[in-house]
This record gives structure tokens, sequence and C-alpha cells, in this order.
């Protein structure tokens, strides 16, 4: 108590060492309250990022359960195409047949087309030979005509 008698009467003077004591005193509280308050901002990026999170893995549930679903159907959709191909394919095979006929009675129409063509040629070529000796006949009658007429006047 003594040494605060003394300290009262002095009138409190500081010493170099108590201002400095002071000055770090009120730089710690300000970096109290800097830390106080970054503390505060980084507690409401902790929640929100906490919200962000939550709803990202309730999205996750809803795709994943979408995607199953969807995985299901394509499923499902592969299976009855792959069934469709499967008739497709039996149905052809039993129509092959009809085509390999077809094909051939259309071999069988160009062979007779051409053979037409052909028949008609040697009618034409036959036409051509027959109206020639037609009118070599023709000459000759004429030709006897004015022979038999010339030696009648001889």
């Amino acid at each position: 108590m003594l040494i605060y008698i003394k300290e009262y009467e002095r009138g409190f003077g500081m010493t170099a060492g108590g201002i400095a004591g002071l000055i770090a005193a009120i730089a710690f509280a300000v970096l109290v309250i800097f830390l106080v308050k970054l503390l505060l901002k980084v507690e409401k990026t902790v929640a929100s990022v906490e919200k962000t999170v939550t709803e990202a893995n309730n999205t996750i549930e809803v795709v994943t359960k979408d995607v199953d679903l969807l995985s299901r159907e394509v499923e499902g959709l592969l299976t009855k195409g792959n069934e469709l191909f499967s008739d497709v394919n039996k149905k052809v095979a039993t129509i092959d047949p009809l085509f390999i006929a077809i094909a051939d009675l259309s071999t069988s129409i160009s062979e007779l087309n051409a053979s037409g063509k052909n028949l008609a040629s040697r009618i034409g070529d036959l036409g051509k030979t027959t109206a020639q000796a037609t009118v070599a006949g023709k000459v000759g009658q004429t030709a006897m005509k004015f022979f038999k007429q010339r030696n009648k006047e001889e």
C-alpha cells in the first residue's frame, strides 16, 4: 500500500515502460476486436458453406434417384428394341425366298424381253428382205412384159 500512496503522491506519472505497455494493451485490444469480427464473418461463411453443401447433397440424391429411374427405363427400351430387331430379322428371313423368286422372275422377264427384241429384229430383217424381193419381182415382171411386147412387135 505504501507503493500505491507514493505513486498517488507523484501524480501517477507514466514512465516509458508504462506507455509502451499501454500501447501494447491497446494494440492487443484492437487485434482482438478485429479477430472477433473476422471470426464472426468466418462463422457466417461456414454456415453458408454448410447450407450449400446440404443443398448439394439433396440435389445429388434427387439426381441419383432420377438417373436410377432413367437407367431402368433405358434398359427396358433396349430390351424392347432388341426384341423388335429379332422379330424383324425373323420376318425378313421368311420374306427372303419371296425376294429371291422375284429376282428370278425379273431375270426371266429380262431374258424374254431380249428374245422378243431379237425376234422382232429378225422379223424386221425378213420384212426388209421380203420387200426387196417383192421390188425385184415387180421389176422382173415389168421387164418380162417389156420383152414380150418387144418380141411381138418384132
